[in-house]
């Protein structure tokens, strides 16, 4: 089942496409990774996902409904935290889950107590929430966009701001929350820490939607190897296998292979292939960090 699909959804700001003509299709069970840069486009599309912004051209179904009619009833499934959460700063985490529980007509009292356990935000007590830390503030946005028991989950920059204990926090609630069954779809400018959780990506640059993938394809493009470029690859993959045992390599064209295992085993591979009469040119690691593989899709610069 498809739970979100947009084609070609426009946003125009001042004569500038903020979200230049992107599809992309988000199916059940996924969570689905926003990667670009702050003013990609990320927040103005989830901005139009959730109907807090329209869109000037293109369409959106939610989960396989896109009959203006009954979207209000397919967005009931789905809750979001667009930005900063919409809290009340001198009010507790309670008494602003309590408000919005009454004001969606959420009908179980306990609710609010279950999520706040759920974020373990219990323990805060009359604490005022513009006391807060980013971290505190931010599980708290987990907990009102969860209250509603949603099929679909939108959360933006979920970790930006936050230390490194706090990444992990909100990386273990995004994951409880799927193992439950509901969708995710976050965004991030930081690829590191959204591999952590996401099973697909979706990178945009200036408004513009650049790759799709899946976590799988993510670290297949990313995985380190070994080039070696000799002047027959097919007689050096057959030395690979028989002198060393190597599985695990690619023949690239006529002249390069690589390998993906004993990376750190050049000297012994080089010996293998000259004694097998193979001329070796070069060898060399190839293979992008996460950071790096985001620099170049979207043309270098910083990913902060």
């Amino acid at each position: 089942m498809n739970v979100l699909e947009i084609k070609n959804l426009t946003k125009v700001y001042g004569g500038k496409a903020a979200v230049d003509n992107v599809s992309l299709t988000i199916k059940k069970g996924d969570i689905y990774g926003l990667i670009g840069q702050n003013g990609a486009g990320k927040t103005t599309l989830m901005r139009m996902i959730t109907s807090l912004a329209r869109p000037d051209n293109g369409t959106i179904k939610l989960f396989d409904e896109s009959d203006p009619a009954k979207m209000h009833a397919a967005r009931s499934r789905m809750s979001a935290t667009i930005e900063q959460p919409a809290m009340y700063p001198n009010l507790t985490a309670a008494q602003n889950l309590e408000f919005y529980r009454i004001q969606r007509g959420v009908p179980d009292k306990s609710i609010v107590k279950k999520s706040l356990e759920f974020v373990g935000l219990t323990d805060t007590g009359s604490k005022k929430f513009k006391n807060f830390s980013m971290g505190m503030k931010q599980r708290l946005g987990i907990a009102l966009a969860t209250m509603n028991s949603p099929d679909f989950v939108i959360l933006d920059e979920p970790i930006n701001g936050l230390d490194p204990m706090g990444i992990v926090e909100i990386r273990k609630l995004i994951q409880t929350l799927n193992e439950k069954g509901i969708t995710i779809l976050l965004s991030s400018h930081i690829l590191t820490e959204l591999s952590q959780v996401a099973t697909k990506y979706a990178f945009l640059h200036h408004g513009k939607l650049v790759k799709n993938l899946t976590h799988a394809e993510l670290q297949e493009e990313c995985k380190t190897a070994l080039a070696i470029v000799v002047d027959d690859a097919q007689k050096a993959a057959a030395i690979l296998e028989t002198a060393l045992n190597i599985r695990n390599y690619k023949q690239v064209s006529a002249g390069e292979i690589r390998i993906y295992e004993q990376i750190g085993n050049g000297a012994e591979i080089s010996f293998q292939l000259a004694q097998g009469g193979v001329r070796i040119s070069s060898m060399h690691e190839v293979g992008d960090s996460l950071e790096d593989y985001f620099k170049n899709m979207i043309g270098g610069g910083s990913n902060a």
